[in-house]
């Protein structure tokens, strides 16, 4: 794999990125199951791990922090924290620094690491001043660790925000973002891509098989099922309309791969890595099979004749099934409208 640079950060990392949400109980509960598949994908190199607190309650951060003895060194480690750890506190959540200081501790100690390198906001907080957030996790830069600091699921607005509160502060600024990306999930490419670009930040794109709808296994004549329960299950919701116009998109995407002679894998991850926008595609496999399936992907470059195919099939700036975004501000959910 050719590296990329991180941003303005100096860091080099692989076009892939492995995501462990999958190991653990939310996925696959096997350890050494997960271990192997991390020595893998480090084997075939990627370079550059991201987890988070929330995933299987830490169980996640725990088997990566297994996988690493020996190699931490060899690899970018990233993990987020924002989701709650403990539904009957209150406090045990957000983005104050209150919860940032003790759950980096939790998070360091479960990794079994010293540092993180990057160190992201998983959500943005509606009810937390940026500059809270950014003070704590410039003292955590300042103590040595954490390396950098990123945010997660940020609208276009909230990314410049964020930078003018860091620049006027003279706090440590979000060098990445981290949205999801697709054939599917296209929004985006409208306000996201562009402002991450504007201010020199990576981006590390997720859910690039758009939860396993581009793997191959949702098809018009077998609808599939997700494999994890922490998938949000309207996005698999098979009697809405915006889930079937993607099962009719999918078929489309899957001629148009045989035409080019890839699979549809290939082409899903393909699309992602060759955005000028894009740093690294998280992959998220739950098997080893699943890996194997999804290294070919960095190394293909789709030609015009394609990506123009593609633009007709999906337009650009477009997600088929808004529940798919998982990003921004969510101002138009129905508890945020004016009536």
């Amino acid at each position: 794999m050719q590296n990329r640079v991180l941003g303005r950060t100096g860091v080099s990392v692989s076009p892939l990125a492995l995501g462990a949400m999958m190991f653990g109980p939310w996925g696959n509960p096997d350890v050494e199951e997960s271990v192997r598949i991390i020595h893998r994908a480090l084997d075939a190199g990627i370079n550059f791990v991201d987890t988070a607190d929330v995933y299987s309650g830490g169980v996640s951060e725990e088997i990566v922090g297994k996988a690493l003895i020996g190699r931490r060194d060899d690899v970018v480690l990233a993990t987020k924290f924002f989701m709650p750890m403990d539904e009957n506190d209150p406090n045990a959540r957000g983005a104050s620094r209150r919860w940032i200081i003790r759950e980096v501790e939790n998070s360091l100690r479960r990794l079994n690491t010293d540092y993180i390198d990057l160190y992201q906001v998983h959500r943005p907080s509606p009810d937390t001043d940026v500059e809270e957030t950014l003070g704590a996790l410039t003292d955590l830069v300042r103590a040595g660790k954490v390396r950098y600091i990123g945010s997660s699921s940020y609208s276009g607005s909230q990314i410049v925000e964020a930078q003018w509160a860091a620049r006027e502060r003279r706090l440590e600024r979000f060098v990445t973002e981290q949205p999801p990306y697709s054939l599917l999930v296209r929004g985006i490419e409208e306000d996201v891509l562009p402002t991450v670009q504007r201010y020199g930040m990576g981006t590390l794109t997720y859910s690039p098989l758009a939860g396993g709808w581009l793997s191959g296994r949702w098809r018009k004549d077998d609808a599939g099922r997700p494999t994890s329960s922490a998938r949000p299950q309207a996005r698999f919701d098979m009697s809405s309309p915006a889930n079937q116009r993607k099962l009719d998109v999918v078929e489309e995407l899957a001629q148009l791969a045989e035409s080019a002679g890839l699979s549809l894998i290939d082409l899903a991850i393909a699309f992602v890595i060759n955005h000028p926008g894009v740093t690294s595609a998280i992959i998220g496999p739950r098997t080893l099979e699943q890996l194997e399936s999804q290294l070919g992907g960095a190394e293909v470059t789709l030609s015009a004749d394609v990506l123009d195919r593609i633009d007709q099939i999906v337009a650009p700036g477009v997600t088929l099934n808004p529940e798919d975004n998982s990003y921004g501000a969510a101002e138009l959910l129905p508890s945020a409208r004016r009536r």
